[in-house]
């Protein structure tokens, strides 16, 4: 069962503690040269420590202590995120190469797997429940390799990973409460507190980024998560409603792969390319682009949690919805139609059209003044 007193306050000592112990952390990146210095692809003009992911494991370590979970892939839930932490720690203090670090990665995925938290069903429209048997652990493995490196991907701008991933827990959280998983609601409501308590350091202008040793390890959780929680969800579209949480960085992810191998470059060669950095580019300030991808995060999280109680129909028509949004999102980003953006020009004349009134109110308000 789920105590809500408990959920609280593991979530207040997650969320102080990572806003505490960030500062120590802050002074342990500078002291040990885990600096992310500004070049040509990166937005931000002055050298800031990294490391912050150390703070979010901690505040989010302390919340668990409290709650204390029993679980049987508690342990290896554990190894598996130290693992994820020590590889992005030494990506964040000597730049290790890609494949050294999707080597940590693959260990930490492959504990899991041979523990046996894999990803055994999933159910399909008209066929039902479809049992995966030695597809299971492939697409487990795949799951969690891809999500990883997707928030990875996404953490190009102050607080964009944070936030996102963020927005997504607190969906898989809700869901988590409404099936009384109570290992995926601690996970969840312990990390959205870590995320929150960080939030403060690294929002723009950012003190301090969490670094590989945080984008890997939410990514890491983030599938973790998904796949004991999101997954077991027997609805019309299991499969999809984590795809649907996740939709910004697994789109993210799947655009720049495709362009990657269009323009046969490695897909593990870093570019500003990415969605953040196209709205940047489009002419949005730093912070507008982040608050966009927040509300963009918060609908593909609200749409994820509909999909979750829908029936078929309505699923179908979430599918849709979900699609347009993706297009208009792509618009902002300057990525399809050469540039052009048809809908969101229209949505804005909407806009303009309805909210006309009220500034012509406001204006003859001001002169009657």
């Amino acid at each position: 069962m789920l105590n809500y007193v408990d959920l609280t306050i593991a979530f207040l000592i997650s969320a102080i503690s990572a806003l505490l112990i960030t500062y120590p952390v802050k002074k342990l990146a500078v002291k040990i040269g885990a600096m992310d210095k500004p070049n040509h692809r990166k937005i931000h003009q002055s050298v800031t420590p990294r490391l912050g992911g150390l703070a979010i494991f901690a505040g989010a370590l302390l919340g668990m202590l409290y709650l204390q979970p029993r679980h049987v892939f508690i342990d290896e839930i554990l190894i598996g995120s130290l693992i994820i932490l020590i590889t992005g720690a030494l990506d964040d203090k000597y730049t290790i190469r890609p494949l050294i670090k999707l080597s940590g990665q693959v260990i930490a995925a492959s504990l899991l797997i041979y523990a046996g938290l894999i990803i055994e069903r999933i159910t399909i429209p008209l066929l039902g429940v479809v049992e995966l048997g030695f597809l299971g652990p492939v697409l487990t493995f795949f799951w969690i390799i891809g999500i990883t490196n997707a928030i990875n991907l996404i953490d190009g701008l102050d607080g964009l990973a944070t936030g996102v991933t963020t927005i997504a827990m607190i969906s898989i959280f809700a869901m988590a409460i409404v099936d009384t998983q109570v290992l995926v609601a601690y996970l969840c409501i312990t990390f959205i507190g870590a995320n929150i308590g960080f939030l403060y350091h690294n929002f723009y202008p950012a003190k301090i980024y969490m670094g590989d040793t945080g984008s890997n390890l939410l990514g890491y959780i983030i599938a973790i998560i998904s796949i004991l929680g999101l997954f077991k969800n027997i609805t019309f579209f299991s499969f999809i409603i984590p795809i649907v949480i996740l939709a910004v960085p697994i789109f993210d992810t799947l655009v720049a792969m495709i362009r990657r191998l269009y323009n046969k470059e490695s897909i593990m060669t870093a570019d500003r390319r990415h969605i953040h950095y196209q709205l940047i580019d489009a002419g949005y300030s730093h912070r507008k682009t982040v608050v966009i991808i927040y509300l963009f995060s918060g609908l593909f999280g609200v749409i994820g949690i509909l999909f979750s109680e829908a029936d078929l129909a309505i699923s179908l028509v979430f599918t849709a919805v979900m699609i347009f949004l993706l297009h208009i999102f792509a618009e902002l980003a300057g990525l399809v139609m050469g540039g052009r953006r048809p809908i969101v020009t229209i949505l804005r004349r909407i806009k303009s059209f309805i909210f006309k009134p009220f500034k012509k109110k406001k204006k003859s308000r001001k002169s009657s003044d």
